[in-house]
């Protein structure tokens, strides 16, 4: 039993170095600073990574905002008032225990420490490692910064440890302008900053990160049917990106684990080669949030029913999900390897990113056949810009075919255009403006009008 641990291990160790190089080799993410040694705890998205991200975000926002009428976006600042945050509890109790290696002198997470690497001997953990660490003490997560050109104790602000106070804080401009009852929610999504003891597994736990949360604001007495509600339309659009259902874990959080405010909590955690680790949390609140800002501040955040002709603080329901720990979970689910044959009959091995068609970063690949033909190379041009406005493409003409299906397919590309003679009309006028039409994960191929090209890849996207 003991062996067969050991060659799991390996073998998903083995799988995210793959995914972290695949990563950094076809454009999805590099390093933050690398050419100065990185910025530990940061990262750059590149090309297509940044396509990819874009577009779960955009599918978040559709489906939270967009095509529902009981939610509406706002764009809350990073710095907020220092007022805020000390009316939250950030300030005196957003923190991890601290402990330090005396040996190596390493920083750790008191309550990660069987899982953390030595700094000397990866192979150990600090717990394994017979160095001596000191006594846990407490370590505030929030970047402190100082507004204006004085540097005390009356300048002091900080980067936001998460979106949802600026929602809060913004409750009652966005309920007067939206003319909402509740039930009705205010969605955001942003960047958060959390000075974390131990960054680690590549983009899961980052000290720059971006958030999709939403404040659901319901009455008293409702909160934990909405909590059960949105738990169901979280696990719902995971599949929706290609996430199975099978791979996503739900934790009721136990009473003693939740937060203080909390009367119900999921944590959705997804498989990950690295372990099962949290994606999103669903939150019931209660009115915490807003009772705290009403009475810091003295301005009324209450609501005044109209049919009961009774005034509350309302309640809250809290989906929160992390962008970077989806878009790293897509691409785990995403990742593949298979043994397929060359066009000369070799076995080789083929990467591939089987990302749904919604959430791929580029949609269609469009190819001549060969690129010293002018006659193939402008119609292949004509079919990119064709289908330029409605999706992204990427052209592509240069190396065998072959080698062009294996760079899309390592991008997670889900179709690939070929022009050939055939488009030309060369071999008879019946295949004359049709084009090979190649899906990533079968190999499959198949002729398509060029006219019939846009809808018929726009309708397998959507």
């Amino acid at each position: 039993m003991a062996n067969e641990t050991k060659s799991s291990h390996a073998a998903a160790n083995a799988k995210m170095e793959k995914i972290v190089s695949l990563c950094k080799r076809r454009g999805f993410i590099f390093q933050s600073s690398e050419i100065y040694g990185g910025l530990n705890g940061a990262w750059d998205y590149g090309p297509v990574g940044v396509e990819l991200k874009r577009n779960i975000k955009d599918y978040w926002w559709r489906r939270i905002v967009q095509l529902r009428d009981d939610v509406v976006g706002m764009d809350g600042s990073i710095l907020m008032n220092r007022a805020v945050w000390k009316a939250s509890g950030h300030e005196v109790t957003f923190h991890d225990p601290m402990v330090d290696c005396k040996v190596c002198k390493r920083r750790f997470r008191a309550d990660q420490l069987e899982t953390c690497e030595c700094g000397k001997d990866p192979k150990k953990t600090p717990l394994t490692c017979g160095s001596e660490l000191t006594a846990p003490r407490n370590f505030n997560l929030m970047f402190k910064t100082y507004v204006g050109p004085t540097e005390d104790d009356t300048s002091v602000a900080y980067l936001r440890p998460e979106t949802a106070q600026a929602m809060f804080v913004q409750f009652k401009n966005v309920l007067e302008v939206a003319r909402k009852k509740l039930p009705f929610g205010i969605a955001q999504i942003g960047k958060a900053f959390r000075n974390e003891i131990n960054p680690r597994n590549f983009t899961f736990r980052s000290r720059e990160f971006e958030q999709m949360e939403l404040e659901f604001f319901v009455p008293p007495d409702q909160g934990l049917k909405w909590l059960e509600y949105w738990k169901d339309e979280r696990l719902r659009w995971y599949e929706e990106i290609g996430i199975p259902r099978s791979k996503i874990h739900v934790l009721d959080v136990p009473a003693d684990k939740r937060a203080h405010y909390s009367k119900g909590t999921y944590d959705l955690e997804y498989e990950f080669p690295f372990g099962v680790q949290e994606l999103e949390g669903v939150a019931y609140r209660t009115d915490f949030d807003l009772k705290q800002h009403q009475e810091a501040s003295g301005k009324p955040l209450e609501y005044f029913d109209e049919e009961t002709r009774t005034k509350f603080i309302p309640h809250v329901v809290e989906p929160s999900a992390g962008v970077d720990r989806t878009l790293l979970a897509v691409l785990c689910e995403a990742f593949a390897e298979e043994e397929v044959k060359d066009d000369n009959g070799k076995t080789e091995v083929r990467t591939v990113l089987r990302f749904h068609p919604r959430v791929a970063p580029i949609k269609c690949g469009v190819f001549p056949l060969l690129k010293n033909k002018p006659e193939l190379v402008a119609k292949a041009r004509e079919v990119r810009d064709l289908l330029r406005p409605l999706m992204n493409v990427f052209y592509d003409e240069a190396g065998a075919i072959g080698r062009r299906y294996r760079r899309q397919d390592e991008v997670g590309t889900p179709y690939g255009v070929t022009i050939d003679f055939d488009t030309l009309g060369e071999k008879g006028p019946e295949l004359k403006d049709t084009v090979t039409l190649r899906e990533r994960d079968s190999m499959k191929q198949e002729r398509i009008p060029i006219k019939d090209l846009h809808g018929w890849l726009l309708q397998r996207i959507n």
